[in-house]
């Protein structure tokens, strides 16, 4: 018998559905930008490239975010394929979204990174079939300027429309048939990224 201690999860870690070269970020978008979308595997030209797009490697919280694709505005899920080397120059060039003390000089020096940077995160907490916040984090990456058209036009591999997968989770879940929703959910395991990539942003 094992007796080994199972480790705990750590608060800040990325979680992801990946490949030898790929990484499948998701967001939720009206129908009128998410059927193109998936349809071409381009955003179309009503997606707005001067707005900061916010991707999110964690398929459960996406869920919570956009309420399995029942609030408006959010009625698309898309998961969207992206290039890993995109993916970690982004976080390489990325500001947390908030004043750390331990990791910035100070305010007036964090608002100067954060105007400057391309991309930005947070680390909201992981959510359960539930929707319940679990004691460890997921990433949200913020993507602006420079980092906005790179994904548009450069990182994008595969775009998925899985709004019927989101819908046949939920449907589960709402049944209180957990291990079958559980069973659906993409695999998501731990992404293997370099501690001087995330150094600057773990709180």
């Amino acid at each position: 018998m094992n007796d080994q201690p199972i480790d705990p999860e750590p608060k800040f870690r990325i979680r992801a559905r990946y490949t030898e070269s790929t990484v499948t970020v998701y967001q939720a978008y009206r129908p009128q930008i998410g059927h193109p979308a998936a349809r071409t595997g381009r955003f179309p030209a009503a997606w707005k490239r001067d707005r900061m797009t916010w991707i999110k490697p964690s398929f459960l919280w996406m869920m919570y975010r956009c309420g399995w694709g029942t609030k408006e505005g959010q009625e698309t899920v898309l998961a969207v394929e992206i290039d890993r080397a995109g993916f970690e120059w982004a976080l390489r060039h990325a500001c947390l979204s908030h004043y750390v003390p331990a990791l910035h000089e100070d305010q007036a020096s964090w608002k100067r990174q954060l105007r400057r940077s391309p991309a930005r995160v947070q680390w909201d907490p992981e959510r359960d079939l539930h929707h319940n916040p679990l004691p460890y984090r997921s990433l949200q990456l913020g993507l602006a300027g420079e980092a906005a058209a790179r994904y548009a036009d450069e990182w994008i591999v595969g775009i998925e429309d899985v709004t019927p997968l989101a819908c046949e989770v939920h449907g589960l879940v709402r049944a209180g048939q957990l291990a079958q929703a559980a069973g659906l959910l993409p695999e998501e395991r731990p992404y293997p990224v370099a501690d001087e990539v995330l150094a600057h942003l773990r709180a």
